[in-house]
């Protein structure tokens, strides 16, 4: 059985999981959100901080951003190898994606727990 080191799953049946699995997650999160915001009134920079202060969600935004993150890059390496067929081209935006959802992570980090 041959493996491709830049997919994620090991194979389509991991993918599709994967994609199922994390859009869930994504669609809670946005529950969520839309949640706080139906509830919290009127919002001030108190009631945000306050509200991004809890550790349920600080972990619960970093769970829906790799999500994010795990649903984007099974979308972008399934549609780079549809459409981009030159080998060198696709490892190159294959690669750009992958440093680009790092950054994302890093920042994202960054954002959440330094509230």
């Amino acid at each position: 059985m041959v493996s491709n080191a830049s997919a994620l799953g090991r194979n389509g049946v991991h993918d599709f999981l994967l994609v199922r699995a994390t859009a869930i997650v994504i669609a809670l999160y946005i529950i969520y959100m839309i949640g706080f915001f139906a509830t919290s009134g009127e919002l001030t920079w108190e009631s945000w901080t306050a509200f991004f202060g809890s550790g349920f969600t600080k972990v619960f935004t970093l769970l829906a951003l790799f999500s994010v993150l795990i649903h984007a890059w099974i979308g972008m390496w399934q549609v780079l190898t549809d459409y981009v067929k030159p080998v060198a081209l696709r490892l190159v935006l294959q690669l750009a994606i992958v440093v680009a959802l790092l950054v994302y992570v890093i920042y994202g980090f960054v954002v959440v727990w330094g509230v």
